[in-house]
């Protein structure tokens, strides 16, 4: 299979099982999109006709050269990983991440959030160090031999049971070495609480910091809101700056959400890297269509051209020695993540789990409140083994929509809540995400090509 897109004056095509990338004339491209299903005879008559300075020699040498590619298994490379997807209800699952529900509140009322405020529908509640300790224990009990384990401090707001925070940390810390671990951290955080004490214990124990700043102020104050209406950009934004300037070289990244009120969401990204920030993200909002923030079909052509101006602008910013990341852009064309990462995904349901309040467990945080998803708790482990090998064969070949598409290798086939939401079954296909996932990865591709040949 291959994927064939012009972009920013390159012509690309991409060979999708073999993950091999190649930036060709107009002659080429036109020849590779006959070249399976024409006679070599029509090939040369239809290019001859549209380029009439050529001559038959050159479209015989462009045919040879397709062949040798194809022969190396760099076009139209045959895939051999379908049956691999389908053999993982076999393995032994060992669990990797935990994201720690620390805090059943929060401390803004953000018109948009998945979590209800904070609350995923339920009652608000913090986690308690005990239940915190025993996630940890749980953790490493389900590892394996996995080294390395992850840890998100997530909520509602977790700098709202701070002390729990640290705890939890300190008590992993204390006992990484006797099992053979390293935990990595993470925490989320819309700023509100943010200090010197916690930047302090960020800086010392976090992995990965993520900041919540949707863009412009008037863009972030219209959705993310104090609980007395507010909008929460003054409060935010000095705190932030702050905190980047003492974080140095360490992971952070500075995540918005845009809705249909700003698909101009560029100049939010550009706004935000105003402000100093170069680590960014920006997600699409995934919710009701029946909200008036909703994106709508009608919005997809501007959102392409927005993320295809921002793959020009950030080249144009790397060479002038002022780069910016854009999460979504990252990209590895000559490694990258292995091929069970590529089918299976994030391991949500398997691999990854999260944790309430109360130590119940749930696939991830987008399934936390729906008792159909919930898959045991960390004192009796997953329970619901039912669900769990459905979440086993969640992947890019689970999907009869995803068959044919050229992406399915860098999506994995998508995120299994946000296709659970949209279509009641975590096998069913976002489509409007996936749109803007495609198109996304055709920049970040481009992206790639640029930086290659320049």
């Amino acid at each position: 299979m291959i994927h064939q897109f012009k972009l920013n004056g390159y012509n690309i095509v991409l060979d999708v099982f073999s993950g091999s990338v190649h930036v060709v004339d107009d002659v080429a491209y036109d020849i590779i999109a006959m070249y399976k299903n024409s006679s070599k005879n029509k090939i040369t008559k239809e290019i001859l006709d549209k380029y009439p300075n050529l001559k038959k020699l050159d479209i015989d040498e462009c045919l040879s050269d397709i062949k040798e590619l194809e022969d190396k298994g760099k076009l139209f490379s045959e895939d051999v990983y379908a049956d691999l997807a389908f053999d993982f209800k076999k393995k032994n699952t060992y669990i990797k991440a935990l994201c720690l529900h620390i805090a059943h509140t929060c401390n803004l009322n953000c018109e948009y959030c998945f979590a209800s405020q904070g609350k995923y529908h339920g009652e608000r509640a913090l986690m308690s160090i005990e239940v915190g300790k025993r996630a940890i224990d749980f953790l490493i009990e389900n590892s394996g031999k996995r080294h390395n384990l992850e840890v998100d401090f997530f909520g509602g707001e977790p700098l709202m049971n701070f002390d729990v925070v640290k705890g939890i940390v300190e008590y992993a810390r204390s006992i990484e070495k006797e099992h053979n671990k390293n935990f990595r951290f993470t925490l989320t955080t819309n700023g509100v609480l943010l200090d010197d004490d916690v930047i302090d214990f960020a800086n010392k124990e976090c992995h990965n910091v993520v900041l919540s700043l949707d863009g412009r102020k008037e863009v972030h104050d219209r959705l993310r809101k104090t609980s007395n209406g507010k909008g929460s950009y003054d409060t935010i934004v000095p705190k932030f700056k702050h905190f980047v300037e003492r974080r140095g070289n360490k992971g952070y990244y500075v995540r918005g959400t845009f809705t249909h009120n700003n698909t101009d969401f560029i100049n939010d990204i550009f706004h935000m890297a105003d402000l100093g920030f170069t680590e960014l993200s920006m997600e699409p909002v995934v919710c009701s269509p029946n909200d008036p923030y909703a994106l709508t079909y009608d919005d997809l052509p501007i959102i392409y051209e927005q993320y295809e101006i921002l793959a020009k602008e950030m080249l144009k910013r790397e060479k002038e020695g002022n780069p910016i990341t854009f999460y979504h852009y990252m990209i590895d064309l000559t490694g990258g993540p292995c091929i069970y990462k590529r089918i299976s995904g994030c391991g949500s349901g398997s691999e990854y789990f999260a944790v309430t309040p109360w130590g119940d467990l749930y696939p991830c945080h987008q399934f936390v409140g729906d008792e159909n998803y919930l898959m045991g708790d960390i004192w009796k482990g997953v329970t619901n083994i039912e669900k769990q090998n459905e979440f086993k064969l969640c992947n890019a070949y689970a999907r009869q929509e995803c068959k044919d598409c050229w992406a399915k290798l860098y999506c994995s086939g998508g995120c299994a809540a946000n296709a659970y939401h949209a279509t009641g079954s975590i096998n069913g296909v976002y489509e409007y995400g996936c749109k803007l996932f495609k198109k996304r990865m055709e920049c970040a591709i481009m992206m790639q090509v640029a930086k290659s040949l320049n």
